[in-house]
Parts: structure tokens; sequence; C-alpha cells
């Protein structure tokens, strides 16, 4: 058997004619660039979210780019986040001349561990950037606590995130990328809300934030060519934002049937001693927009299901601070170990709403059948 770590064409055929109905709507009136499209999806977006703005954009790399930029992430000065990430959580940062500071991991679920942040902030920090990932929030009450106490702005990086929402210590559940200043999303075909390109959204609750965002991904121009700004050209296809918003109606029905697929993994999985199941922390809605596990010799494992025609991906090998492209901030090998080691050990397992239960088994079998013996 063959199991795609990803495919969009289960999904298309199962909604052709919605698809293909959305996409010639747009082909047909002629307008592309942001227009009606782009603006009802926006809308649908923010009320989904609980968000008061939506401001679609090109990609979540440059929603980063953009709310960095606005939040003042730049000229030298200093923004926490961490190392086991995507490049683009820290390199939005450095585009503008700022400087990301990394601390290390939790061990249990992969996202920045908290409890290190305040031993680094100085005169010269100005943010935080939490990354939700690995189908969890980061501990958003620590983190809001911490930025209010120092007057620090907070990016949240949701790019993996849609749908993911945060109780903590509050009365209700609020939607990823809404808690902080900005709140970013990626539309990458890959992820829970995907489309068939690249595209991003930004969200704030800030009358003031959505203004600038709106203006910065127009080139800074209040109205055309009325240039405030020296802005940026990041607008949201209104190919992609038809086709987004298709797959927003089934978002719930998508977001169940990934629950469904992890929990067949977790069943099946649970009781091979040479795997290790990430957990969820905190009050929360979790999203396996992926399925991790922590896998015993990972690197011979995935040799063998790829000879066994299984799909994976490893998030992530190298952490941040160990890529070339980051060796000026003079970190070494050892500075963060828990990220070092998970980077190691990390596996994601195919998990998508269409893939079958048969498929599912079969990639349960065939990791347990790699560990018999050892």
């Amino acid at each position: 058997m063959k199991v795609d770590f990803y495919t969009s064409q289960r999904e298309y055929k199962e909604k052709k004619a919605e698809f293909d109905s959305a996409i010639q709507s747009v082909i047909e009136k002629g307008s592309f660039i942001l227009g009606n499209k782009v603006a009802e999806f926006e809308k649908a977006v923010a009320e989904y979210t609980g968000a008061k703005y939506a401001i679609g954009v090109a990609s979540g790399t440059d929603a980063l780019v953009l709310a960095s930029d606005i939040l003042g992430f730049k000229d030298g000065k200093e923004v926490i986040t961490s190392p086991f990430t995507f490049l683009a959580s820290a390199s939005c940062i450095i585009r503008h001349r700022g400087k990301p500071v990394f601390v290390d991991i939790d061990e249990e679920t992969f996202g920045i561990d908290v409890n290190k942040i305040e031993e680094k902030i100085n005169n010269n920090t100005v943010g935080i950037l939490p990354i939700h990932l690995f189908n969890q929030m980061s501990d958003m009450d620590k983190i809001m606590e911490i930025s209010q106490n120092h007057n620090l702005k907070v990016l949240e990086d949701a790019a993996e995130a849609f749908g993911m929402r945060w109780k903590g210590r509050g009365e209700t559940l609020r939607h990823s990328g809404t808690i902080g200043d900005f709140g970013v999303y990626s539309f990458f075909p890959t992820k829970t809300l995907g489309g068939y390109g690249d595209g991003g959204m930004i969200v704030t609750n800030s009358e003031e934030l959505a203004t600038l965002a709106k203006s910065y991904r127009v080139h800074g121009a209040a109205k055309k060519y009325h240039y405030d700004y020296i802005g940026y050209n990041s607008r949201l296809d209104a190919l992609q934002a038809a086709v987004l918003s298709v797959k927003l109606k089934y978002i719930d029905e998508a977001i169940n049937k990934r629950e469904e697929v992890a929990k067949l993994y977790i069943e099946s999985l649970s009781e091979c001693s040479y795997i290790k199941i990430p957990k969820v922390k905190g009050d929360q809605k979790h999203v396996y927009y992926v399925f991790n596990i922590i896998a015993e010799k990972r690197d011979e494992l995935v040799q063998y299901l790829a000879n066994n025609g299984v799909g994976y991906s490893i998030y992530y090998p190298k952490p941040l601070h160990m890529q070339k492209a980051f060796s000026y901030l003079g970190y070494k090998e050892g500075d963060f170990p828990i990220a070092e080691k998970v980077s190691k050990e990390i596996l994601a397992l195919p998990i998508y709403p269409e893939i079958t239960k048969e498929e599912v088994e079969y990639v349960c079998e065939t990791v347990k059948n790699f560990y018999k013996g050892k």
C-alpha cells in the first residue's frame, strides 16, 4: 500500500463542483487582486475567529514580516521566540535588522518553555513571538502576563493553528492569533485551512494596527498612489480567497476528522515502547494539524517507512540556532539541549481529513513492524 503524507486531490474530487464554481466566478468577473472575494473571506475569518479585523496577505511568511515591521521588531531590538520552528518565525525579525533571542522548548509539548522567557528580558527587549504549533497553543496566560509586566508586544505565530482555542484562566475560549497584538495564519496547501497556493492572514483587535496592516500590504498606501509608509506588495489572491471560502464552510468537519485520525494513531501506537506521543497542556482546544511522535532510531524508521510506501515529514531536523543562516547570532550546539534532542527524534505521520482508516492502520502496522525484534 502507498500512503501519501498529504494529498489535496481527494478533497477536490469530493467538492469539485463547489471549487470549480468558486474559481470560475473569479475568472468571469476578472477581479483578481483583493476585491469582493477577499473582503468576504476576511469577514468570514474574522467571524470564525472572533477577531475584530482580518487582513489577507500573500503568505503566512509575509504576514509575519508585515506584523513584525509594524510592531517595531527591528533595528537591533530583541524579540524572544523559540529555536524549534520554521525559518519564518525568526527571519521575519531579522528582515528588519531585529534580533531573535531564543529560549529552549518544553520537552512534552515542543512549544516555547514559558518559564524561561523572563530571564531573557532586558532593556532592549520589545516583544515575544510565541509559535502555536504541534497541535496546540503556547501558554498564552503566562505569555500575556509577562508581556504586560514588561510592556512588550506579542505577535502570535498561528500559521499552523487555525481552529485552535485557548481558555487558560479566562472564562471563554479565545481563538489562536486573537490574544496578542497581532496574530497570523498561513493558508499553505497542507494547513488545516489550506488553499491551492500560497496565502496568509493577519488578525488583530486593534483598529490602529489593522489600518496599518491594510496600508502596508499595498506598498504603504493610505489610498491609491498616496504613500504614508514604505510598505510591501502582499495581497491575498482573489482565486485563493474563493477556494478558502469553500473550505472554511467545512472547517469544523475537517478538524473533527483530523481528531478521529489522531485517535486511531494514539490507540494503535500507545503500547509501542519505542514511541512517545506529545502531550497537550493547558485548558485549550487543540487541533491535529500534524501528528508527531518521538521515535527511537528515527532515521532508520523513516527509511523503512519510505521503503514501504509511507509518506512522512520531519518538523524540524535542525533547530534554527544551529542553522548556518543564524550563525552570526553566536549560538552553539548545546545551548538549547531539549530542542536539539527532539530534532533527532521527532517524526510526523500522515494526517488529513480524507485519509482512510485502512491507510492509518497500515502506517501503524508498518511502524510497529519496524520495531519488532529491536
